[in-house]
């Protein structure tokens, strides 16, 4: 054999790091069992109520919390909106997983936050969002897709469960028709001038629920370009992340 003829095998990515909140140990020994089945996850902690969640977050620096609603003491919503301001990253844009601290010593990312819950009444929904959850399923959607939910949510995008996501959107323009300042057309376009012309069709495209790859190929632009685009949409909107940026978008008039 010639020496160098062989490329080096590419290095295995690392698995997915998911640490489960759940006040039921049953629930949590059988997501264990369920995740655990894929190797590209790996379960590296328990949390049995929302203070747990939160110690063992800053300890076990997971890749996604998957978090129940209902705990005792520190409930779930509390806990999320703890671990999303925590620290800042990267989530606006969606850079996928971080399992340890950079080169100089810095910070690694704060976990990715799905909602899992029984409950999927419409104020759960807002108070989840808007407490910085970057996913929402309910305890009835199926392994596959709780699997690929985590999965989603790790990669930087953002997702709501299918069977609330057209009550969701509607509950939001409900609200906003309510609150929403006269001007009609006007006021929403008003709303969207600190946007460019590019920022506005990227946050159009986040409304209708398109993943960074999707918007890529819809506006034929990059996806480095579009995570660009996602991050100053943020912060022209003030707003945490791809997930509050739509709730803005609807609440605003911005889309409808």
């Amino acid at each position: 054999m010639t020496g160098g003829d062989d490329p080096t095998p590419a290095a295995p990515e690392a698995p997915i790091r998911v640490l489960l909140a759940d006040d039921d140990v049953l629930v949590r020994q059988g997501l264990r069992v369920l995740l655990e089945a894929h190797p590209d996850l790996a379960v590296v902690g328990e949390a049995a109520d929302g203070a747990e969640a939160v110690a063992r977050a800053a300890a076990l620096h997971p890749d996604v919390v998957v978090m129940d609603v209902r705990m005792p003491g520190t409930d779930g919503i509390t806990a999320t909106r703890i671990i999303a301001t925590t620290r800042s990253n990267d989530t606006a844009a969606g850079t996928g997983t971080s399992t340890d601290t950079t080169a100089g010593g810095a910070e690694p990312p704060r976990p990715r936050v799905l909602v899992l819950t029984t409950f999927d009444l419409d104020e759960i929904v807002f108070d989840a969002l808007e407490a910085g959850a970057d996913g929402f399923l309910l305890k009835r959607a199926t392994p596959e897709e709780l699997v690929a939910g985590i999965r989603t949510v790790a990669a930087g995008e953002a997702l709501i469960a299918p069977a609330i996501t057209r009550r969701f959107l509607t509950e939001v323009a409900r609200r906003r028709a309510g609150t929403a300042t006269p001007g009609g057309a006007g006021g929403a376009a008003a709303l969207a001038s600190p946007l460019t012309e590019r920022e506005a069709d990227v946050l159009r495209c986040l409304a209708d629920g398109l993943s960074n790859a999707e918007i890529a190929a819809r506006l034929v632009i990059g996806h480095e370009t579009v995570k660009t685009h996602i991050k100053r949409i943020c912060m022209k909107t003030a707003t945490r992340d791809r997930t509050q940026a739509v709730v803005w978008a609807y609440r605003t008039g911005f889309v409808s």
